[in-house]
């Protein structure tokens, strides 16, 4: 059985400030990075009358492939719904969508999903996209408990904690967990789509995770010249490789925001597969 605790924290100085990185990108090469904190709950409980594990979102998606290898480890059946599946990425399989096809994921396209449509049982268990739900708390208080042995070992003072958001169920779950404040910033949407998604799982706003300005406004997705340059810097600089979709936007927004009053601790969320599509992407817009 995979054993998700302990990431290592590391020291690193970037752009001539200094930081603390949770690695969770190392905890296990096929199951890593904030999904194997949000699935760890289905990895470690049982579910007998369970066969089937049915979820949905984009066709590269990292919960899709983490899905995939935890229905891999439970003997599940992983159905995946997408909207859809561009022609080259089917005739040239790449990404967490050709490794989660090679751990046997079954894809189904649909124009518009809903769960309503779904046929489901006692024998087929759903997870909402980008794990989204109350269960993630289970393997992110872990998470947490893990931050607060580090600063208490180490007396860190004014420690923060940064992480950017998808859906925000990570940082939010820190935050709930942690007497520290935990800021994040907005990838997916903007300022109001994350704290609409913070109310979906906590009503109290004054439990929620500190958002913090952009720089720019940056659309999901959508390849930015500098955030590949960022990406490679930090690379380069740092010895570490981080995501190409969610963390250039992170670092920008943190070292917008920097104060050096403070200790910054970012959790790297893993999401390193995916880089894979990303970097194909970048070459092919920007010729590099």
């Amino acid at each position: 059985m995979i054993n998700i605790k302990n990431s290592p924290i590391e020291k690193i100085s970037f752009q001539n400030k200094s930081f603390l990185i949770k690695r969770d990108d190392l905890l296990h090469k096929d199951f890593s990075g904030n999904k194997a904190r949000k699935f760890f709950y289905f990895l470690e409980k049982d579910f007998p009358k369970v066969t089937t594990l049915v979820s949905h979102g984009s066709n590269q998606s990292n919960a899709m492939y983490s899905l995939s290898v935890l229905c891999k480890l439970k003997n599940w059946d992983f159905i995946y719904y997408v909207n859809h599946v561009p022609s080259y990425l089917e005739d040239n399989p790449q990404g967490n969508y050709k490794y989660a096809l090679e751990n046997d994921m079954k894809l189904m396209t649909v124009d518009d999903f809903s769960k309503k449509d779904l046929d489901l049982d006692e024998t087929t268990l759903f997870i909402e996209e980008g794990g989204a739900l109350e269960e993630a708390s289970y393997g992110l208080n872990i998470l947490a408990d893990e931050i607060v042995e580090y600063k208490q070992n180490n007396n860190i003072k004014n420690l923060k904690i940064f992480l950017p958001s998808g859906t925000g169920t990570t940082s939010l779950f820190l935050q709930k967990f942690l007497n520290t404040e935990v800021m994040t910033c907005a990838c997916v949407g903007d300022e109001n789509y994350l704290k609409k998604q913070f109310l979906e799982l906590e009503e109290n706003e004054n439990k929620h995770p500190t958002i913090l300005e952009r720089k720019k406004k940056y659309h999901f997705g959508k390849l930015y010249k500098e955030n590949y340059l960022l990406w490679k810097e930090l690379k380069f600089h740092t010895k570490v490789e981080f995501d190409l979709l969610y963390d250039p936007v992170g670092w920008d927004t943190l070292l917008y925001n920097y104060d050096d009053r403070y200790t910054y601790l970012y959790i790297h969320q893993g999401g390193l597969i995916g880089n894979e599509s990303m970097l194909q992407r970048y070459i092919h817009k920007y010729q590099l």
